[in-house]
């Protein structure tokens, strides 16, 4: 399958809440991410402040993305549409959103579900990430170093 990633742009804010919201697997809604404080205003000022997030489109269609909080080292989302899961679209926005990373810190980290269900667990460690904690609310936190030049 071929597919293309871009860096997201201002314009690609709903299409970030559309695969956000799409997924099964540690799914929340506009609610609940609105109560978390994201919404389409913090996107939007992130987006346009620095490159932070990335999306994968096949066929013209988004249906992956990366994003991360570049100040505080974290990678905070990856995101893939149902129906386009186990084709290497999250390993392509994992990359420029750990490049972007590496390029201020010499780890970075990211935190999710911790239950043993849950795929982005597989995912992150077969992309080189190690847990370092388990946190009270039932995530692991993980973390990963920039590699040696």
């Amino acid at each position: 399958m071929a597919f293309t990633v871009r860096p997201a742009a201002v314009a690609d804010v709903q299409t970030l809440f559309d695969i956000r919201t799409s997924v099964t697997q540690n799914h929340l809604s506009r609610e609940q991410m609105a109560q978390l404080g994201i919404d389409a205003d913090v996107l939007a000022a992130m987006l346009a402040a620095a490159p932070c997030a990335w999306l994968a489109e096949v066929e013209g269609q988004p249906v992956a993305f990366s994003m991360v909080d570049l100040d505080d080292a974290c990678l905070f989302a990856v995101f893939v549409k149902p129906g386009f899961e186990g084709q290497g679209l999250g390993a392509a926005v994992l990359r420029p959103a750990e490049q972007a990373l590496f390029a201020r810190h010499a780890r970075i980290w990211l935190s999710t579900d911790g239950h043993a269900d849950v795929r982005a667990n597989g995912f992150y460690r077969r992309h080189g990430w190690d847990v370092v904690a388990a946190l009270d609310d039932g995530d692991l936190r993980y973390e990963k170093a920039r590699p040696a030049a």
